[in-house]
């Protein structure tokens, strides 16, 4: 896949020990605190001349061993890609995503979402190594997320160093504040749609496709910051057992039920029709969640290639009461069971090893990717007997294949209408994922 990118080069300077050096690192910086011996401590209030506001999110921010540049220009987008799996290697719970995949979700060209926003991104250096990244997006004044702000972080990711998180967040919030914004939520990454919130439960879990894992180090720093928590968001571990193998049929053999439900797989072959049915219903059982901003046909699609390449045909579902569809959901295969040992890099040789073992190799993991019930069967009866209906099939599909545990999630903490199947069917709390809130008035 070529990319093709505007470069904006950024020069790139380095921190000297000479006193020389140090004062016009004092003159280049928001106002000096104190000045003891070589020590230069740093404040971030404001000044007439320098001003957060009036700092320009293009220009680098240098501090004493810690460098802030905007993340433009190829090579700074790369590495703004796979800063995770550079910061992470090797902790428990953090498997590395492909870099390929990462550039499809943070490319303007390539994510239809950054039609609907204003976004700037930034990388941190300390010392000259990578330190760790920040993501600041407002959404356009037509688009309002619900119960959220229209200012938002993402992508935050960093060493365990309060004064690298303290900058990263510094120069988000500035160029939020000179956009108007009173109020931050956050981690979306890029979208309530892709990877939200920062990890606060279950760090050595299993790692899950799509699902991003961050150090306890993390949230502390931000809470330390002043964020608060905005809502949580719960993943559910459902294990599969061999009474599960052996399930006969429940839901649909009742009576009431008989001949209502029907369930019928995906026609990824013809992808189309199938997307805007699932948008259509994935819009209506969301619209009055948090968070919420409408899903695009286009944003569906824009991934739909991928989804067809590693969804197993048994992996997508309809579900239609009284001969309409009125639920869907998407399971995808757990790909971190086979791109583990890639360190996240495709070419030269990873790609063809890729697709060899897409083909072959016998998932044990899944996850419940995309779930949507209409909101007119939210609260209700029959709302409760599609869930059902679901979990059931998807015990009856996997009863003669690997799988041996499905994540579902994540799901909204006061969605307690979809909550409590969950839990009825076995599943237990895997991971809590937190969306983050601040004031940002002065």
């Amino acid at each position: 896949m070529m990319l093709r990118f505007v470069s904006s080069r950024v020069r790139l300077s380095r921190n000297r020990d000479s006193d020389k050096r140090k004062e016009r690192l004092v003159e280049s910086v928001p106002r000096l605190a104190s000045l003891r011996g070589r020590k230069l401590e740093l404040s971030w209030r404001r000044r007439s001349a320098l001003a957060p506001q009036s700092l320009n999110p293009r220009t680098a921010i240098h501090m004493p061993s810690i460098e802030i540049v905007p993340a433009d220009g190829l090579q700074n987008f790369l590495t703004f890609c796979r800063a995770p799996r550079l910061l992470y290697q090797g902790e428990m719970g953090f498997a590395p995503p492909l870099d390929a995949e990462r550039w499809t979700m943070h490319a303007a060209r390539l994510n239809p979402h950054f039609k609907q926003v204003e976004s700037q991104a930034w990388l941190a250096r300390k010392n000259g190594k990578l330190a760790g990244r920040i993501f600041a997006q407002v959404y356009k004044d037509e688009i309002s997320p619900l119960g959220a702000s229209r200012a938002q972080f993402g992508c935050l990711d960093a060493i365990e160093d309060d004064a690298v998180v303290d900058a990263l967040c510094d120069v988000a919030e500035t160029w939020l504040r000179a956009r108007g914004a009173e109020i931050i939520h956050g981690p979306f990454s890029p979208s309530v749609w892709s990877e939200c919130g920062l990890l606060i439960q279950g760090f050595d879990a299993a790692p899950m496709v799509f699902m991003p894992w961050t150090p306890p180090h993390l949230a502390k720093a931000l809470e330390r910051r002043g964020y608060k928590k905005a809502r949580d968001l719960i993943s559910y571990r459902y294990d599969v057992s061999e009474k599960d193998r052996r399930a006969e049929p429940g839901i649909m053999a009742r009576p009431e039920w008989r001949g209502r439900l029907a369930i019928r797989t995906l026609d990824l072959k013809n992808i189309k029709p199938e997307a805007e049915i699932i948008v259509d219903i994935f819009n209506d059982a969301w619209r009055q969640n948090w968070g919420y901003v409408p899903f695009t046909l286009e944003e569906f699609m824009s991934s739909a290639d991928g989804l067809k390449l590693v969804m197993p045909p048994e992996g997508g579902f309809m579900i239609e009461l009284d001969g309409e569809p009125q639920a869907f959901g998407v399971i995808l295969p757990n790909l971190h069971e086979i791109t583990a040992d890639l360190g996240g890099r495709l070419f030269p040789f990873g790609l063809p090893r890729l697709i060899s073992r897409i083909r072959n190799h016998r998932f044990k993991s899944g996850r419940l990717a995309l779930f949507g019930v209409r909101q007119a069967l939210h609260r209700r009866a029959a709302g409760g007997a599609v869930i059902l209906a679901f979990i059931e099939e998807c015990r009856r599909r996997g009863a003669h294949g690997p799988l041996e545990h499905v994540e579902f999630g994540w799901v909204l903490e006061d969605n307690v209408g979809m909550r409590r199947p969950i839990e009825l069917s076995g599943a237990r709390i895997d991971k809590i994922h937190r969306i983050y809130e601040k004031s940002l008035a002065a």
